[in-house]
């Protein structure tokens, strides 16, 4: 770096003498060539023009380019060395200098070269190409941009270092993308860098680097030939069709923890459980080195195929047995998994677990497999990896209380303090959303007690070190938690500056246009959305109501009050997926009515619930999501229709209790009353008895849905912030 750097100034200083030597007085200027010298003249006075709306240029840099100018055009026209034919070359090439650095100045570049630095750089590189000499080295002081501009110049693209300064030009786009490498050595594979590349490429992306290796063209050829260990590795599983099973494995393979042969005897028969097995302890293995502050290879590999392995393995399984009553049946697929298989059974397959497969099936067998059933010693066995998850799961279905009962108070104290802390660190909120959605779920005085004075504390680390994030996110979680105790009357919607918590009022739910409020029901055509819908259907005849059928869909007016429309899909037969055929009829023709549903209700069993999500409209102002596990969906919903007043169960959802709330939403909307939700929760509950009352004590309402309410006020805050 030094010896060019003392290169570059020898040459700025003999460069500049030697220009010196013409630079009193511009020579007479053939006929022929002034049109030339006058393209220069114009675009550097369309810079000259421009400096206040692109990259600022000092008066005194102005004044120091114009005379460098000068220099390289009296230059041209006097030197003995260009000939008549050259000197229409260089003239063209100052020219396109200046009209690259224009266009690269209208586009918002990183670390753009300086004008003067670039016009400086264009006199040495003159020099060099007139003396036969590379302009290589003098890349090393321009910016992807500028360096361009000199590879791609017409006065210095027969250069004898035009090759070194192309590769130069590649290494500066890698540097600046390095997510990039292997698409940008797509097009230049041949160039001298590009082993030294491809290893880059390689531990930052060995599953694109495994594509890559694959391809029967010049730079997959590239990647085979790298005499590297770990390329190597990747490159020789892209040639085999099995090659991605071996993929979670890598770092233990490079390593050599692992050997091929030790992976290639599960991989033959890989819906057994020893694959899975395998990929449960190097997952093990993997958090235990992260904690260290290592980073394995692939850890994101290795998750994703936990996941896909654990679903296609177990969980779809006790997922299609859910009607099978005998649990050593139903769980049988599971019976022989281990305490930490069983864990990460949980932690990664909780999107697709059915609430009765965690709450009956996975969750007790974690313990039961165990010679003493401490919870403190499953989370040790894998090193504390995903422990938040897992506290959030067991929250979500009412099991939190019981997962801490099964260790010391003083552990159970340390994990809930741990489970707080830090939240501001993560680039996303899930953490603190789960810290939120769990805070509801624990019924122990004294644990919600510690964990609110642990937001406490963890408001004032934030405050004295000054985090702003971590600030809006401890300042919410406390206000929030506080607003649950009775006696501080605490009004979320004026604290947070949120929309409504504990009341939805009538007005917000009714279309703009013309006043009417729009319901939407999805129902499923299996045997139990038949029976509900009819009971849904029973319920509306009455003189209030009025019911008309359509061949997709029927739709259920008021007769009096406020004017409703209940539009719910036919649940036609769901082997024919005559059910979801219904429900984009009844979508498209509430699109081209330009109705707008503000409630959105999902009836139907948990595996069910992914479709209404999906297909749920933005204009939702309340949702009941009326299935098993809704309340592990808040946050999609919210994605969709922000702001949005959720009614989930953290268990099972029931018809019973479902068509009850519908009866009384519906029935407050058409007298006109706003949805006042600690009101209208208390005299239901008044109504159920017995096992429906314990299942209606799981559903969670808008009032009490802490994740949903503090994602709406982390995005208030943060929009009022910026």
């Amino acid at each position: 770096m030094h010896k060019y750097f003392y290169f570059f100034c020898f040459f700025l200083f003999s460069i500049h003498s030697g220009f010196g030597q013409h630079s009193d007085s511009m020579p007479t200027i053939p006929a022929m060539r002034q049109l030339h010298h006058e393209y220069i003249v114009r675009s550097w006075e369309a810079i000259r023009a421009n400096t206040a709306r692109i990259v600022p240029i000092a008066e005194e840099d102005l004044r120091s380019a114009d005379k460098i100018i000068f220099q390289l055009r009296s230059f041209i026209e006097k030197s003995e060395l260009i000939d008549n034919n050259g000197k229409y070359t260089w003239l063209r090439g100052v020219n396109e200098i200046l009209t690259g650095y224009l266009n690269n100045s209208n586009v918002n570049r990183p670390s753009p070269t300086s004008i003067v630095k670039l016009l400086e750089t264009y006199q040495t590189a003159m020099q060099k190409q007139l003396k036969g000499e590379s302009i290589a080295p003098l890349m090393q002081f321009l910016d992807l941009e500028s360096a361009g501009l000199f590879a791609e110049n017409i006065g210095l693209v027969k250069n004898v270092g035009i090759i070194e300064v192309k590769d130069s030009i590649v290494v500066k786009q890698c540097i600046r993308n390095p997510d990039r490498i292997l698409p940008i050595l797509v097009k230049s594979p041949a160039t001298a860098s590009a082993e030294s590349l491809i290893i880059q490429a390689a531990f930052r992306n060995p599953e694109e680097l495994y594509s890559y290796a694959a391809a029967p063209n010049p730079l997959g050829k590239k990647i085979q030939s790298v005499n590297h260990p770990f390329v190597k590795i990747v490159a020789q599983l892209a040639l085999t069709s099995t090659g991605r099973m071996y993929f979670p494995f890598l770092d233990q393979l490079y390593t050599g923890k692992l050997k091929m042969d030790s992976i290639t005897r599960f991989v033959g028969n890989d819906t057994s459980s020893g694959y899975y097995s395998l990929l449960v302890k190097t997952r093990i293995d993997y958090a235990s080195r992260m904690q260290a502050g290592d980073t394995p290879m692939a850890a994101k590999v290795l998750i994703a195929k936990l996941k896909s392995k654990g679903i296609e393995l177990y969980i779809n399984e006790i997922n299609a047995l859910h009607d099978e009553n005998n649990p050593a049946i139903r769980f049988k697929i599971i019976s022989r998994l281990s305490p930490q298989e069983l864990y990460y059974l949980a932690v990664t397959g909780e999107e697709e677990l059915y609430t009765s497969s965690y709450v009956n099936g996975v969750y007790p067998r974690i313990f039961s497999g165990m010679k003493v059933p401490r919870a403190d010693s499953i989370l040790k066995w894998v090193n504390y990896d995903y422990y938040k998850k897992f506290i959030k799961i067991a929250a979500a279905y009412n099991k939190l209380d019981d997962f801490l009962a099964k260790m010391d108070k003083q552990d159970a104290e340390k994990l809930m303090k741990g489970f707080v802390n830090g939240l501001e660190k993560t680039n996303s909120l899930e953490d603190a959303v789960d810290v939120a959605d769990s805070y509801a779920s624990i019924y122990n005085p004294s644990l919600k007690k510690l964990m609110l004075n642990q937001v406490r504390a963890e408001l004032n680390r934030c405050t004295e070190i000054n985090s702003k994030r971590g600030k809006v996110i401890y300042e919410l979680l406390e206000t929030i938690f506080s607003s649950l105790e009775p006696n501080n009357k605490i009004d979320l919607s004026a604290k947070l500056g949120i929309m409504p918590v504990y009341e939805l009022p009538n007005q917000m739910l009714k279309d703009e246009s013309n006043g009417r409020v729009v319901m939407q029901q999805f129902f499923y055509g299996d045997k139990d959305g038949m029976v509900i819908f009819n009971a849904f259907l029973n319920r509306f005849r009455n003189p209030n109501w009025k019911i008309t059928r359509k061949s997709q869909w029927v739709e259920v007016s008021s007769r009096k009050g406020v004017p409703i429309t209940i539009f719910a899909n036919l649940p036609l037969d769901e082997t024919e997926d005559l059910d979801t055929q219904s429900q984009d009829s009844l979508i498209a023709y509430l699109n081209e009515q330009q109705l707008h549903p503000s409630v959105v209700i999902h009836r139907g069993h948990s595996y069910y619930l992914n479709q209404t999500v999906h297909k749920m409209p933005s204009s939702a102002k309340l949702v009941l999501l009326g299935s098993c596990g809704g309340y592990q969906r808040l946050n999609e919903v919210l994605q969709i229709a922000p702001g949005a007043h959720i009614i989930s169960s953290k268990q099972i959802g029931t018809g019973v209790i479902n068509q009850g709330l519908i009866n009384v939403i519906s029935e407050d909307i058409r007298l006109g009353k706003n949805l006042k939700w600690p009101n209208l929760w208390n005299n239901l509950a008044v109504r159920f008895s017995g096992s429906a009352r314990e299942k209606f004590d799981d559903y969670v309402p808008p009032h009490k849905n802490l994740g949903a309410i503090f994602i709406t006020a982390f995005q208030s805050s943060m929009q009022q912030e910026f």
